[in-house]
C-alpha cells in the first residue's frame, strides 16, 4: 500500500477523488436541504389555505357545526381563546405538534356564538343581518407534528390563523398539509446520490488515472534513458523530449542541457589528465635521461638541467594542484590586499618592468581575497608579457569607480581578436612552434583567469597602446 502510495499517479488520483468526493457531499447536502426547505414551504403554503378557508367561513358567521372539514387530507383543529376544541376533521383520530391534543369538540348549544338552537333556522339570518364580518388574522406557523386520520398516521405541516368571529370570539384555526411528499422526494434523491455519488466516484479516478498515467508516461521514457546512460556511462546519448510544450517537456530539455553541461566537463576533465600527463611525461623523461646518463656516465652529469626540469616539474604539479583546488569550488580568503603594493613586489627584480600607478591612487588599492592566489595571478601575466614582449613591460593600477584595475601591456605582437578567450583554455598555446621550454604548459592565463572569477572579478586582453597584448584585471574594491 505505501509503495502504491508512493506513486505520484496514485496520489494524483487519490487526491483528485478526495476533492470531487468532498464537493459531492457538499453539493448533495446543499441539494437536500434547499429542496426539503422548498417542499416544507409548499406543505406551509397548502396547510396556510386551507386553515384561511376556515377562518374566512368563520369570519362571515358559519357556526362549528357547519364548518366543511371533511378533508381527509388536511386535518383542521379550532380553538377558542381558553383553548377548548370546539371544531374538528370528522376522522381525526389523533393529534399532535399543534398543541392541543384532543380531537373531539368540547362544547354545548349554548356555547354557539350565532345564537342558541331555539328551532328556528332562520333567526341567525334575521337577528345577523346587522353584524359586520369578522377579521383573519395573520398566519403563524405551529411546527411540524403527526396526526391520525381514519387510520392512518402521517407526519404533517401545520399552520395556526387566528381569526375574530362576527360574534366578537377569538379562535384560532390549525390546519396540517401531508409530508408525504417531502420525505418521498428526499429519500428518493438521497437515494440517487448514494448510489450515483459512487459511480460518479469510480468514473473521476479511472479518467484521472488514465489522464495522470498518459501524462506521466514521457517521464517513464525519461528514467528508462536515464537508468541506460547510468549503466552505459554514455553521456552522449539524450532523453527524448515529448512534443507537448508542458513541464514535462521542459524537464525533459533541462535533463538534456544537464547532460550536455555534465559531458561538456566530463570531457574538459579528461581532457585535462591526458594534457597534464602529457605535460608531466616530458621533464619526467628528460630528468630520467639525465640521470641514467649520470649513473653511468658522471663526468656527463649536466646539473643545470636536471634543476631545470625539476623546477619546471615543481612548477607544474603547483599549477595542476591550484586548478584542482579552483575546480573544487575553493573559496578565496577574506583577507585585504593592497593591490598596488602587490604590483609593486611582484614586478620588483624582472628587467624591462615599469609600474605607473594612476593619480587617483594616492594610497593603497585594497580588494579582499587571497594574498597568495592574487600574487600569482599577476605573477603569470608578467611572466606572459615578459615572454612576448620585445623591449618593454608596463604594469599600471588604477581605481575605476568602486573597482581595482590592474592592467599589464607589452609591446609584442599582441593577441589575434579570434584567440583573446581561447589563450585562457587549458594547455592552449597559441605558437604551436614554441618550444615548451620556452613558452610553459600553457596554464598560466588559465589558471589567472579561474582566479580573478572566483574573487568576484574579471581579466580580459585588449590591444596596447604599443601594439602588443593588454591584460586587464578587475577586481570589486574592499
Amino acid at each position: 500500500m505505501s509503495r502504491l502510495l508512493g506513486s505520484v499517479r496514485a496520489r494524483a488520483t487519490l487526491g483528485a477523488t478526495l476533492v470531487v468526493a468532498v464537493a459531492l457531499v457538499a453539493a448533495g447536502t446543499a441539494v437536500l436541504l434547499s429542496l426539503r426547505s422548498n417542499l416544507l414551504g409548499e406543505a406551509g403554503t397548502q396547510a396556510e389555505r386551507s386553515a384561511r378557508e376556515v377562518a374566512t367561513a368563520l369570519a362571515v358567521g358559519t357556526r362549528y357545526t357547519e364548518l366543511n372539514l371533511d378533508d381527509d387530507d388536511r386535518p383542521v383543529q379550532v380553538v377558542d381563546e381558553a383553548g377548548t376544541l370546539v371544531a374538528a376533521s370528522d376522522d381525526l383520530e389523533r393529534i399532535t405538534g399543534t398543541g392541543v391534543d384532543t380531537v373531539r369538540p368540547q362544547w354545548d348549544t349554548a356555547d354557539d356564538p350565532d345564537g342558541a338552537d331555539d328551532g328556528n333556522p332562520d333567526d341567525d339570518e334575521d337577528g345577523d343581518a346587522s353584524l359586520e364580518a369578522g377579521e383573519i388574522g395573520e398566519p403563524a406557523t405551529a411546527g411540524d407534528g403527526t396526526a391520525t386520520v381514519d387510520g392512518d398516521t402521517e407526519d404533517y405541516r401545520f399552520v395556526s390563523v387566528p381569526v375574530e368571529t362576527r360574534s366578537g370570539d377569538q379562535l384560532t384555526v390549525y390546519a396540517g398539509a401531508p409530508l408525504s411528499a417531502e420525505h418521498g422526494a428526499v429519500n428518493t434523491a438521497l437515494t440517487v446520490m448514494l448510489i450515483g455519488f459512487p459511480l460518479l466516484l469510480a468514473v473521476v479516478g479511472w479518467v484521472t488515472w488514465l489522464v495522470t498515467g498518459r501524462a506521466l508516461r514521457p517521464v517513464a521514457g525519461i528514467r528508462r534513458e536515464m537508468a541506460a546512460i547510468t549503466a552505459s556511462e554514455d553521456l552522449a546519448r539524450r532523453v527524448p523530449v515529448p512534443d507537448t510544450h508542458d513541464e514535462v517537456a521542459r524537464l525533459a530539455s533541462t535533463t538534456n542541457r544537464t547532460l550536455a553541461a555534465l559531458e561538456s566537463s566530463v570531457e574538459r576533465q579528461r581532457r585535462f589528465v591526458a594534457d597534464a600527463s602529457h605535460e608531466l611525461r616530458s621533464p619526467i623523461a628528460s630528468l630520467r635521461t639525465q640521470l641514467e646518463v649520470a649513473a653511468a656516465h658522471p663526468e656527463l652529469l649536466d646539473l643545470d638541467g636536471a634543476v631545470e626540469d625539476t623546477v619546471r616539474l615543481q612548477r607544474l604539479a603547483a599549477d595542476l594542484l591550484l586548478l584542482a583546488r579552483l575546480d573544487a569550488g575553493e573559496r578565496p580568503a577574506d583577507a585585504r590586499v593592497d593591490l598596488a603594493a602587490l604590483a609593486r613586489e611582484e614586478a620588483g627584480g624582472r628587467s624591462g618592468v615599469s609600474v605607473r600607478a594612476g593619480g587617483e591612487v594616492a594610497g593603497e588599492l585594497t580588494v579582499a581575497g587571497s594574498r597568495g592566489q592574487l600574487g600569482r595571478v599577476l605573477a603569470n601575466l608578467l611572466d606572459n608579457a615578459q615572454r612576448h614582449a620585445r623591449s618593454a613591460v608596463e604594469v599600471s593600477v588604477r581605481r575605476d569607480g568602486d573597482a581595482a584595475v590592474v592592467a599589464v601591456a607589452d609591446d609584442g605582437e599582441g593577441v589575434p581578436a579570434a584567440d583573446r578567450e581561447r589563450i585562457f583554455e587549458r594547455f592552449v598555446r597559441l605558437d604551436a612552434a614554441r618550444s615548451r621550454d620556452d613558452g610553459g604548459a600553457g596554464l598560466g592565463l588559465a589558471i589567472a583567469r579561474d582566479v580573478a572569477v572566483r574573487h568576484g572579478g574579471t581579466l580580459t586582453v585588449h590591444e596596447a597602446p604599443a601594439g602588443g597584448a593588454l591584460f586587464e584585471l578587475r577586481l570589486p574594491g574592499a
